[in-house]
């Protein structure tokens, strides 16, 4: 009999998350992200919402291990999207606001690249 570890209790947890773009010639740095924290409830659903420019691409771009945080901690059903992104993808699903096709690729190639996004390759890849 094996006993299955427990759910975390938070479906999204964030702590002291940090995002800063380097800025250029003529403007200062960027810091889409200061010392952002947040605990989304495993079964809950949450919207959020802000202006233009308030940091809510470059948190979905953390979240969904795009873009690395400069500092501070994201979980994903506890899996840290830092320390292991494949796990933190294996937790989630997106759903992109545009068509995420690339037209250029065949969609064979469109399906490879999505398969790597998520750590497969090889056999793996090409079964599924």
């Amino acid at each position: 009999m094996s006993i299955r570890p427990a759910l975390p209790r938070y479906a999204v947890e964030i702590s002291g998350l940090n995002k800063v773009y380097a800025g250029s010639n003529k403007r200062a740095p960027k810091h889409a992200l200061k010392d952002f924290s947040l605990a989304i409830p495993r079964g809950s659903f949450f919207g959020l919402l802000g202006p233009n420019g308030g940091g809510k691409t470059t948190l979905f771009r953390i979240l969904s291990t795009l873009l690395e945080p400069a500092e501070g901690r994201a979980l994903i059903f506890g899996s840290d999207v830092a320390k292991s992104p494949i796990e933190a993808r294996r937790r989630i699903g997106v759903v992109f606001q545009n068509q995420s096709l690339d037209r250029r690729l065949s969609v064979e190639e469109n399906l490879d690249c999505q398969g790597r996004l998520y750590g497969l390759g090889g056999a793996d890849l090409k079964e599924r």
